[in-house]
């Protein structure tokens, strides 16, 4: 089985391109449309990689982050990706311990580079 992705967003069509492109890319992909489903998936499993929005229902990326790398003591790497590129989002985003950064809208070959980047590392 491939490595395991956990993909956090609410933009179904966006959700759905992605997920298409990690299955083909030869991800298992776990789909969750907010906040509290991440939630609810994470404390029985975690993935090799999260890939996030930051603007989702009940929990947003940035308080995703938190609660991985404080909550969980997960070093498991995190993207997050957002249209809401302004600089405090992204900064708030880096000092909570985000590995990477993605504006939207999301090339999904990109993400697959970027990926397969953290992964690997």
């Amino acid at each position: 089985m491939g490595k395991r992705v956990l993909l956090a967003d609410d933009d179904q069509l966006l959700a759905s391109l992605l997920n298409f492109r990690l299955k083909k890319g030869g991800y298992a992909v776990h789909h969750s449309v907010n906040g509290k489903e991440v939630k609810e998936y994470l404390k029985n499993d975690m993935p090799d990689i999260i890939v996030s929005d930051i603007m989702m229902p009940y929990f947003s990326g940035i308080e995703l982050i938190d609660y991985v790398r404080n909550d969980l003591k997960s070093n498991t790497p995190i993207i997050i990706i957002s249209s809401a590129g302004n600089e405090q989002n992204v900064l708030t985003a880096f000092e909570l311990g985000a590995n990477d950064f993605i504006t939207k809208p999301v090339s999904p070959t990109e993400l697959l580079v970027r990926i397969a980047r953290e992964i690997n590392k």
